[in-house]
């Protein structure tokens, strides 16, 4: 049995900040991984996804050229060199993490399965492990829905659709979420065809509706088939294809396509941890239950990233990973201060801090609101992507900005100002008297709230 001072389980982005702050201390650290190093980020989502996401993009507006007054005859897509370029970059990145921790003494990497042998011990490859504090960074993994015929088809899950040699020809999605509709915009312009079977009435139904429906205009312009209020009857393997039978108001449909893509939700990495032999608490979804520092119910164990259930993203997992360390060396971050924040990856992007509307509606404040289409914006239409809006909500008693939604060109950046302004609790009044750089999309933000007006 080997004791550490602190052992980590799992390698997602969380741990990455835990290590920064933990080695310079030199005390022992155990790092466990029983998969890719680097986590679902750097091997199957973030990181690979957005450098495909760019490649898309710069394919898509090479196409424009007449738009902007050049030709591009005969344009083609390499796929290989761009599988090559995405590669490259995880790769990198996955490389990076473990050279670091295998170049540092006080660092041991332990490749292998976790198991919970105690509420403090962890077996791996037949070894035990125990540790003053462990933390707990699994992540979460694609889920299945019960399809029937699902498990008879070679379907794809956001990791295996990225080991593709070749562009399907047409890819067929289940789920209209935040991952299904990226790659689905993302394989259309790489040349697929595409459909989305969404089981609820809107496309991306976490989202306002003015959102979810502006962004299915946009990505069916591009040629997507969309079947909302669809139910999945079945699938079934075809010599050369896949069928895929769906339910729509109330009549049969059979979609056939090469290439299912399931992008139906996330299940927690919780239950491969043996966790019924710990104190450790789960609810009834299998997020690992934690305080306002991310500690378990178990002391010196904390639960970190995707699978606490507060978050879901990469930049919150780095955040629980901060309020971890301000627990244990001092500082005031909690989980509970944080807005949340997002992005929607697609082209334009969608950015998000705080409050929907549809939220708050209904919080029974008295919520002003203001909109700004994207062609209205003059940097926007200089550029030539006048797709989307801009939407902000703001108390009417304290005149704090409660949320704000921008779809539109660099929307996933300019969303990080807000979330700036809204942590410092700078009312929109004074955020108007700013001034901000000529000509800019973010230098229309506050004159947007010229427009507020009250949410009936």
């Amino acid at each position: 049995m080997k004791h550490f001072s602190h052992l980590i389980i799992g390698t997602g982005q969380a741990t990455g900040t835990l290590l920064g702050k933990l080695i310079p201390r030199n005390e022992t650290i155990g790092v466990i991984e029983a998969d890719k190093v680097g986590g679902s980020c750097v091997n199957y989502g973030c990181t690979p996804t957005k450098t495909l996401v760019a490649s898309a993009k710069a394919f898509h507006q090479a196409k424009r050229g007449d738009f902007y007054g050049f030709h591009t005859e005969n344009l083609t897509l390499d796929y290989s060199k761009v599988r090559d370029r995405m590669d490259s970059i995880r790769n990198g990145s996955s490389n990076g993490l473990t050279s670091w921790m295998n170049n540092t003494k006080n660092v041991e990497l332990i490749l292998g399965k976790a198991r919970f042998v105690g509420s403090k011990k962890v077996e791996v490859n037949d070894a035990v492990y125990t540790a003053d504090n462990i933390y707990i960074n699994v992540g979460t993994r694609p889920s299945a829905p019960p399809i029937p015929g699902l498990n008879t088809v070679n379907w794809l899950d956001s990791a295996r659709l990225l080991d593709l040699k070749n562009i399907p020809k047409h890819l067929i999605v289940i789920g209209g979420g935040y991952i299904g509709v990226e790659f689905a915009q993302v394989f259309r312009r790489f040349g697929a065809q595409v459909s989305i079977i969404q089981r609820n009435s809107q496309l991306m139904p976490r989202e306002d509706q003015d959102v979810a429906d502006t962004i299915k205009e946009i990505i069916e312009s591009e040629g997507i088939n969309i079947y909302c209020s669809a139910n999945t009857i079945n699938i079934t393997q075809k010599p050369n294809h896949k069928e895929v039978n769906i339910e729509i108001n109330g009549e049969s449909k059979i979609l056939s396509g090469d290439q299912v893509l399931v992008a139906a939700g996330r299940t927690p990495n919780s239950d491969t941890l043996d966790l019924e032999n710990t104190g450790i608490k789960t609810n009834n979804r299998g997020f690992i239950e934690v305080d306002k520092y991310c500690e378990t119910n178990v002391e010196g164990v904390f639960a970190v990233g995707d699978v606490n259930g507060h978050g879901g993203f990469t930049h919150t997992a780095v955040n629980d990973a901060e309020i971890v360390l301000d627990k244990l060396f001092g500082g005031d971050r909690t989980l509970y201060d944080r807005n949340m924040i997002y992005g929607l990856f697609t082209d334009p992007p969608l950015g998000r801090v705080g409050t929907t509307e549809k939220e708050a509606i209904k919080s029974g404040k008295t919520v002003l609101k203001a909109i700004k289409p994207m062609n209205k914006i003059s940097r926007a239409k200089e550029m030539g992507e006048t797709n989307g809006f801009v939407k902000i909500l703001v108390d009417a008693e304290t005149d704090l900005i409660l949320g704000v939604s921008i779809l539109g060109v660099g929307g996933d950046e300019i969303i990080n100002m807000f979330a700036t302004i809204m942590h410092s609790k700078i009312t929109y009044k004074q955020y108007r008297k700013i001034v901000l750089v000529h000509p800019t999309v973010s230098e229309l933000m506050p004159w947007t709230l010229d427009g507020l007006q009250e949410i009936k």
